[in-house]
């Protein structure tokens, strides 16, 4: 475990550096607030004109204490900050947590740099700017302003908003959803989300990490430290919105977007990603206090046969479409019903269950090998009592000692059954007062499990590829001044990076096109090759089933026309000469290099209608080729890959492959490759493979 880390979000001590003596300021409700919560470390107010703050000995400067101070909470004005963070670093202050605003929130980026290089240079950390604090229950700290320790549970919850985490500390305790710490993370000058999120897979305190993101600072290392720990992951991502659509050169540039992109990083990262707060809570109460769910096979007990319905469609929603139980599971179950019951799926034990019933057909199911995952329901009715209720299915889980099988329970009802959920969530538990809720829970247990088996896929970095003729052709684009490749020049990327191109060629006169079609073999496809004509297209630049001499030539001189038409300036190279590739389902591959996880991998279906439809996925590369399956799947239209309509199923194999070499390439030129896609890529029947028929690459500016 990180020591500094730990010694600034676990601090033994704590200085308060702008420590007040009058209430209402936050230096004072500091120091008040760690007093209040019962912080058994020592605690330093620092103020040179005050002499005691509630009963405590006030320093002059850090320097003054005559004890190791761990962290130090700095509420100065930003003027200040620097002078403190000096005095810091020769007291041997761990790290700072720097309350304090007036940095890069507001424009002042330079001061924020040099609060950040001088703790650093002092091995410090620093937390913020701009933070509310940090809180923890296992500690008895809240080291913030805000009000009070939110109630004590088994998540910790780091969020980039201060006021957002203020509002939960204070919804832990109407919501019943407790944390164990709460830690604000401001500006991110230093201490980021990936340095949290590997601190806190550490902690033994913590069994689910929670996350408010609004944005985050190195994407990739997010991603890794992400992956790489044991715990469950739940993200609230706000502040996403479509950028650089008009702007991009590309097909991929005009459809990548910040939530698509984030969305797949949260994936590869393992992260459940909620869909609003109330999600974020729901999801985190069930992934703090249950396994993951490891199989497919959910079973409902209720004793009401509308939510039992309604559990039904919710989880098909879910992702966990219901199946009959075994004949076996059935005939036991049959045993805890009347005989106009339903043993089926959901199981139907009606309105005359009582505690017995649910005691017997919970522990049942629950120890049944077939059942991976088990929803308990319960309508309120005159003749139970939700409390007894909710201790006979307790008592049901408890006896069978099963650890690695997650439950989850939603009674519907008034006060009484409130307050039984409660009780349920206390004792290890997760309900909820919607059946939707419950089955939903289970679902994101059954997702968790699911990205914990992707997080193990190899991915291949051995692919045989030709990397210097790649730079070879970067070098000659670039020394001629250009940052847009023509296709004939991104063919030759893709080739040396393996690649399946179509046999393609450049002329510059009639004769040499009529010589080069004749040789390749009718038909034949032309376009225009212009570094200035990227969407060719849209310019009358592509003749496509050319099949004699004299189609050739017309279609030479008709290309050429229409490019000066289109654009009289454009730098003609000659035009294109390729092989007609026999028909096959349009896919499109491509990449964009994000400012914030860099080159990311884009699938869909290809040709004209892909900017129309936007049925698109994305991966951050490189990708494994489980990954590249997976991103077959993610589309509406994969079902079209599979063949419809009589057609015979895709070559997806191919596909796959050429999706993993394709955002290896782009990894391995990472700092050559703006964004780029090959659309389309012609994918025929299974066995038979794949053709890249068109390709596009925009370099990045040096």
């Amino acid at each position: 475990m990180d020591e500094v880390l730990t010694g600034l979000l676990r601090p033994k001590s704590i200085a308060i550096i702008g420590a007040s003596a009058t209430p209402g300021k936050i230096g004072h409700t500091v120091v008040k607030n760690l007093v209040e919560s019962g912080y058994q470390g020592g605690i330093y107010p620092v103020n040179p004109t005050a002499d005691e703050i509630l009963g405590l000995k006030v320093y002059k400067s850090v320097l003054d204490i005559p004890e190791p101070v761990d962290a130090a909470a700095i509420t100065v004005p930003a003027k200040f900050v620097i002078d403190v963070t000096k005095e810091c670093g020769e007291k041997g202050v761990k790290g700072l947590i720097v309350i304090s605003s007036g940095f890069a929130e507001v424009g002042d980026t330079e001061l924020e740099e040099e609060l950040v290089r001088i703790a650093n240079s002092y091995g410090m950390r620093v937390l913020g700017p701009n933070v509310v604090g940090t809180l923890s229950n296992s500690d008895n700290m809240n080291a913030s302003f805000a009000p009070f320790l939110p109630l004590d549970g088994s998540a910790s919850l780091v969020s980039q908003s201060g006021a957002l985490l203020i509002a939960i500390d204070a919804i832990t305790f109407t919501r019943r959803i407790g944390f164990d710490k709460l830690i604000s993370i401001g500006n991110m000058s230093d201490v980021d989300f990936a340095d949290t999120v590997a601190w806190l897979n550490e902690d033994e305190n913590t069994k689910c990490i929670t996350l408010y993101i609004e944005g985050i600072t190195d994407g990739r290392r997010f991603i890794k430290e992400s992956a790489n720990t044991h715990k469950p992951i739940v993200v609230l991502k706000a502040g996403v919105s479509e950028h650089g659509a008009a702007a991009a050169a590309s097909h991929t540039g005009s459809l990548a977007g910040a939530q698509k992109i984030y969305s797949a990083a949260f994936e590869q990262a393992g992260a459940i990603q909620a869909t609003d707060l109330s999600d974020l809570f729901n999801c985190t109460l069930a992934l703090s206090l249950q396994p993951p769910m490891q199989g497919d096979n959910l079973l409902v007990l209720t004793n009401g046969g509308g939510v039992g319905v309604l559990a039904t469609d919710s989880a098909e929603e879910a992702g966990l479409p219901m199946k009959f139980a075994p004949e076996a599971v059935q005939e036991e179950l049959k045993k805890h019903m009347p005989s106009f019951g339903s043993a089926k799926n959901p199981v139907d034990l009606t309105g005359m269950a009582g505690n017995e019933w649910y005691f017997d057909s919970t522990k049942y199911a629950f120890a049944h090998e077939w059942v991976d995952g088990l929803v308990v329901l319960y309508c309120e009715t005159a003749m139970t009592n939700p409390m007894e209720i909710a201790k006979s299915l307790h008592r049901a889980i408890t006896e069978t000692g099963i650890k690695d099988k997650p439950v989850t329970i939603s009674f519907v009802g008034g006060e009484r059954s409130d307050e039984a959920m409660q009780w349920l969530v206390e004792n290890g538990i997760p309900a909820y007062n919607d059946p939707h809720l419950a089955v939903k829970a289970m679902g994101t247990l059954r997702d968790y499990a699911r990205l914990q088996e992707l997080k193990n896929e190899p991915i291949n970095n051995n692919h045989k590829v030709d990397k210097q003729a790649a730079m070879d052709i970067i070098e000659a684009v670039r020394a001629n001044g250009r940052t847009g490749m023509t296709e004939i020049e991104s063919k030759g990327i893709f080739k040396a990076y393996g690649l399946p191109v179509v046999q393609t060629s450049v002329v510059t006169s009639e004769e040499e096109a009529v010589e080069t079609a004749e040789s390749f073999g009718y038909p034949v496809v032309m376009k225009i090759v212009s570094p200035d004509i990227l969407h060719k297209s849209d310019a009358g630049g592509v003749k496509v089933n050319i099949e004699d001499e004299v189609g050739v030539r017309e279609a030479y001189k008709t290309i050429l026309e229409n490019a000066k038409a289109y654009k009289a300036d454009a730098e003609i190279h000659g035009i294109l000469i390729q092989e007609m590739a026999p028909w096959g389902t349009e896919t499109i591959v491509g990449s964009v290099n994000d400012h914030t996880f860099g080159p990311t991998v884009m699938f869909g279906l290809g040709g004209i209608f892909v900017e129309v439809l936007k049925d698109v996925t994305f991966r951050v590369a490189p990708i494994s080729e489980k990954e590249a399956q997976i991103m077959l799947d993610g589309i509406r239209g994969a079902p079209i890959l599979d063949g419809v309509r009589g057609e015979a199923p895709r070559d997806r194999k191919a596909l796959a492959e050429v999706l993993s070499r394709y955002a290896f390439m782009i990894t391995d030129l990472s700092e050559e490759i703006l964004e780029s896609d090959a659309n389309p890529i012609l994918v025929y029947e299974e066995g038979k493979g794949v053709k890249v028929v068109d390709a596009r690459i925009i370099l990045t500016e040096k």
